[in-house]
């Protein structure tokens, strides 16, 4: 949603007006809706801009899912780019805490925005570093070019969130794909 934005960390001020994918242009005009549902029937909404979240029960097509289940069959992960694209992962029970704190929010003017993240990137190399720690297995890597629409990085400014909703997270990378991993293997 925020495209190719040099300003980091992201802050919910920033000017929207280049998403770079289909997918941000829909998160967009979502909040473009909400926005002027808000306005329209002065009925309070907030729209949460989650950064990467992760954790048990996450999509199986996302990467962090997506590489340890790959990993442990001991098939090869695809790289997009050279592995140095930067994203918030945000632990799962942390985002509900963020939404759980939104749904009693009285957003002035009827609406409002915040950013719910980590507040911290990890570079996929260092991702998938940890993934290989997390599950005592080595990745195989399968090098691709960049995909087209993908963002160098994503890093959210939660201190609206944390000042207003009183937001803060508090699961670290690694614990938080250590307790994936858990439910992961259990699963399987």
């Amino acid at each position: 949603m925020y495209g190719i934005n040099e300003k980091v960390p992201f802050c919910e001020e920033d000017p929207l007006l280049t998403p770079i994918s289909p997918y941000a242009a829909t998160k967009l005009a979502g909040e473009a809706l909400c926005h002027s549902f808000a306005h329209l029937h002065k009925m309070p909404t907030v729209s949460l801009r989650f950064f990467t979240v992760y954790g048990p029960r996450q999509r199986p097509d996302l990467a962090i899912h997506k590489f340890a289940r790959l990993i442990l069959d001991g098939k090869p992960i695809p790289v997009y780019g050279d592995g140095t694209t930067r994203r918030d992962y945000t632990y799962i029970d942390d985002i509900i805490k963020g939404v759980r704190a939104a749904i009693s929010f009285d957003p002035p003017n009827h609406y409002d925005v915040f950013n719910l993240g980590n507040s911290q990137t990890v570079e996929l190399r260092e991702l998938i570093a940890l993934l290989e720690e997390t599950l005592g297995k080595k990745a195989i890597i399968d090098r691709q070019p960049t995909q087209p629409g993908d963002v160098p990085q994503t890093w959210a400014d939660t201190e609206k969130a944390g000042r207003l909703l009183g937001f803060q997270t508090n699961t670290p990378i690694r614990e938080g794909l250590a307790r994936f991993a858990e439910w992961l293997c259990a699963t399987q």
